[in-house]
């Protein structure tokens, strides 16, 4: 199959229709914009089998990209291999909107960091007297937009609107706000906090449509709801451990990356099935299952 993309984590190849393509999550794991050397087991799986659960349950919200998160051998070029099986989905070709969509209900992350700082976040006013972890006001939109090299900007929504328009802007922020409360309510239902998430959009015959992944670990802060103390670093379902061990290490966050301890990448690999088995109810291993039959059709 033809790549036509890699990126941080998926690598998407042509389909022979030419309309569509097939999107590979790899076991690849990345924190502040640099992949690291080692791989995390079956992050791929959940990441695929968790976005495939959250675009059903929007669809209703906003239409998105995906066709099949499990497809059958007569949909997928030759080339398609086992270790494909259960983290592919086929998906409609669009052209992306350079902007990543973040909705904060809590404050986390660069966020909190900014507002030790400033008092601000992403720039925007909020009040005084914040802890870390504390639930914001509202959700806040909060976006960023994507860098050809290094990180990610984050701004405020005037300048998104500077650089995107007020329309398309103000649109995403609309449909942003509307999936998040959504995934909040099932996260809650789980038992987890959706902290924050990102969203990325794309734009299919003049359509915008929902593209990437959703409300996965990769993508979102997930606590643990029965632990939950504003002002406490809480029990988290995402690759924050991660993130808080490169900062001890004094990486410079660029590459090369240092190396990641076995334990890390273990413990990612346990909240990321964790996170999936609370929010689904089943376990990674009855997805791949459903993968391998629906692939032998």
């Amino acid at each position: 199959m033809k790549k036509v993309y890699s990126g941080k984590v998926r690598d998407v190849y042509e389909l022979a229709d030419g309309n569509s393509l097939l999107m590979v999550s790899s076991d690849r794991v990345s924190a502040f914009d640099v992949i690291m050397r080692e791989q995390v087991r079956n992050k791929g799986v959940i990441l695929n089998a968790l976005s495939s659960f959250f675009m059903d349950k929007t669809s209703d919200i906003i239409p998105n990209h995906l066709l099949s998160a499990r497809p059958s051998k007569a949909e997928v070029d030759s080339d398609f291999t086992n270790e494909m099986l259960g983290r592919s989905s086929i998906v409609r070709r669009c052209e992306m909107v350079q902007l990543e969509a973040i909705v904060r209900g809590y404050l986390a992350g660069s966020a909190f960091k900014e507002y030790q700082r400033l008092g601000t976040i992403h720039n925007m006013e909020v009040p005084n007297g914040l802890r870390l972890a504390e639930r914001l006001p509202s959700p806040m939109f909060t976006p960023s937009v994507k860098n050809n090299v290094g990180h990610d900007e984050n701004v405020s929504v005037d300048r998104a609107i500077e650089l995107h328009g007020k329309s398309l802007v103000n649109e995403i922020e609309r449909l942003s706000i509307a999936l998040f409360e959504v995934g909040s309510e099932i996260a809650e239902s789980a038992g987890l906090i959706l902290a924050d998430t990102k969203f990325e959009f794309g734009i299919i015959e003049g359509e915008l449509v929902l593209a990437d992944e959703i409300f996965t670990p990769d993508s979102s802060r997930y606590w643990d709801a029965s632990t939950y103390v504003a002002g406490v670093e809480p029990v988290q379902f995402d690759k924050q451990p991660l993130r808080d061990y490169l900062e001890r290490s004094g990486w410079n966050k660029t590459p090369p990356p240092p190396e990641v301890p076995a334990e890390v990448l273990s413990g990612l690999s346990s909240r990321y099935q964790n996170a999936y088995s609370q929010i689904t109810g089943e376990d990674i291993n009855s997805w791949l299952d459903q993968c391998k039959e629906a692939y032998s059709r």
